[in-house]
């Protein structure tokens, strides 16, 4: 994994987690009987490098680097070692700071916030992402998200500043996205849909509002690729008396003329601030994290209708902005933009509640963790 890479790991599990101040993917190897992390070594990738996204196969991590040339790096793993060795580099059209795979991997798509916008780039026959754009869509404002379902043939994307869901078949014959029928569902105003998690049993998609604090529980209907909202439960851990965040005002155009600066806010009380969530492997529990009070929220899900019911919220790291469960479900780990270390939690497995059992050290601005097990 370039200069100072340690020798072969004998775990078959890999955690990789974007540093995006320093520039670097951290790699560790997972022991799966006791949540144990061990450093690997770090790959250099770039200033502000994150979202990371694996292969179907598992044998390539793709990077974004959202600091300009913006781009994406293809990386192949190595299967003994977990070492990174770059393949591969190509152009992104914006700062993307979210990015997922088509269900077979022919696919990444990308989100960008602060262009309004989502992308698609193709993935070659040997898993290298070589050439540019696909596809790119014009999306209401601040795009933050996009995965597929299930079964790939539906795809949505998050507008956090236009409060809507945007959704979109996916062709299979020409790897276009292609507008559902309605193309979007709205939110509540000043919600803020930024994330999403889909349930294993696709049945379900949950969709965390990063200025409000709810996880939003949609059923999906896995005929039509369409949304339905059922319920809403909060992120922040009660008594916490923060407000609603605010949404970014709309980018003024190009040549506009300056306009004053607005005048401080005359209130000091703390914004909800969520963030990233995730869901089991067997659907039974999910978790949202909310980085104001730097907290992660477990609820259990309901095997017939998906419905969540609040446990518990548990401290965590600094502003946690990603967190991964691991591919068995026993572990779950979560990094913190402003901690120097990762923490690793054991999941129980009748309850889903969290015991942390290690901390381990990690570069600066830890945001996105990916964690991979080889057979």
């Amino acid at each position: 994994m370039g200069v100072g890479m340690a020798g072969a790991a004998s775990a078959k599990t890999f955690v990789y987690v974007a540093a995006a101040a320093d520039g670097t993917i951290d790699a560790y190897s997972l022991d799966t009987a006791t949540g144990a992390l061990t450093a690997l070594g770090k790959a250099e990738a770039g200033k502000s490098v994150m979202p990371l996204v694996t292969s179907p196969d598992k044998t390539h991590l793709y990077a974004v680097v959202r600091a300009q040339p913006y781009r994406v790096v293809s990386y192949a793993i190595d299967p003994s070692s977990g070492a990174l060795a770059e393949k591969a580099v190509a152009a992104l059209p914006d700062s993307m700071p979210y990015a997922s795979l088509e269900k077979s991997g022919r696919l990444l798509f990308a989100a960008s916030y602060g262009g309004d916008k989502i992308a698609s780039l193709p993935i070659a026959a040997d898993g290298l992402i070589k050439d540019g754009v696909k596809q790119l869509i014009l999306t209401g404002r601040n795009a933050h998200c996009i995965v597929s379902d299930q079964t790939g043939r539906y795809v949505f994307a998050t507008n956090l500043g236009s409060d809507q869901i945007l959704q979109f078949v996916l062709n299979g014959a020409t790897g276009m996205l292609e507008p559902n029928d309605p193309p979007l569902i709205k939110t509540k105003s000043g919600q803020g849909p930024r994330h999403i998690a889909v349930s294993p049993d696709n049945k379900s998609i949950y969709v965390v509002t990063e200025l409000t604090g709810d996880v939003i529980h949609y059923a999906l209907d896995g005929a039509k690729g369409t949304l339905t909202e059922k319920e809403a439960a909060s992120v922040v851990p009660p008594g916490s008396k923060l407000e609603p965040g605010i949404a970014p005002p709309p980018a003024p155009a190009f040549n506009a003329a300056p306009t004053p600066a607005a005048a401080p806010s005359a209130t000091t009380t703390p914004k909800i601030w969520a963030a990233d969530i995730g869901i089991t492997p067997n659907g039974k529990f999910l978790y949202a994290t909310e980085r104001t009070t730097s907290t992660i929220a477990l609820y259990t899900v309901a095997p017939d209708s998906g419905a969540l019911t609040y446990v518990t919220s548990v401290p965590t790291e600094q502003q946690p902005r990603g967190f991964r469960i691991d591919p068995s479900g026993r572990f779950l780990v979560v990094a913190g933009e402003k901690s120097d270390k990762l923490s690793v939690y054991a999941i129980d497995p009748a309850k889903g509640t969290l015991t942390e059992v290690g901390r381990t050290p990690v570069g600066a601005g830890a945001n996105w963790i990916e964690i991979v097990t080889l057979p």
